[in-house]
């Protein structure tokens, strides 16, 4: 698998919930995983709160199937930390940690791709983390950053 030329770098996104906003930038460590999730912006979805991992929300996807080799996997993300599972214990997925992480599913433990990193409006995670799990599911909007794309 040649390397994605937009991953070479880090994009900058917005991610918003309400009136929760963050800013994130994609790894370069995994460019396969950056590449295929950038590829379904600008996204609508909702965030749910996990089940078996801790303080963390998650997306559901399902059983896509976006070939990704393993990159920067990780079981124990830090609280801004996103991961992407490719898929085969449990169904594919996206994880955002909050809070204290241990990545799981039903069958046990997993991991998931490092490729994304909150680098702003960490200090509203816990907040996120609250309305999930007390409020349930809640909507999250993904776009590129308006004022600078890819970081320099």
């Amino acid at each position: 698998m040649s390397r994605p030329e937009t991953a070479a770098q880090g994009v900058r996104l917005r991610l918003i919930s309400h009136d929760l906003e963050f800013v994130a930038e994609t790894r370069p460590d995994a460019p396969h995983s950056s590449a295929a999730f950038l590829a379904l912006l600008p996204w609508e979805t909702q965030l749910v709160h996990v089940r078996w991992s801790g303080e963390g929300v998650w997306i559901p996807l399902g059983e896509r199937d976006f070939a990704l080799p393993w990159e920067n996997p990780t079981r124990y993300p830090s609280p801004g930390d996103v991961l992407f599972y490719p898929g085969g214990y449990s169904e594919t997925e996206i994880l955002l940690a909050y809070g204290p992480c241990s990545f799981a599913s039903k069958l046990g433990p997993i991991a998931g791709n490092h490729f994304m990193s909150l680098t702003e409006g960490l200090e509203q995670l816990p907040e996120l983390g609250r309305r999930c799990l007390w409020q349930g599911a809640q909507p999250l909007t993904i776009t590129t950053h308006p004022m600078t794309g890819v970081s320099l």
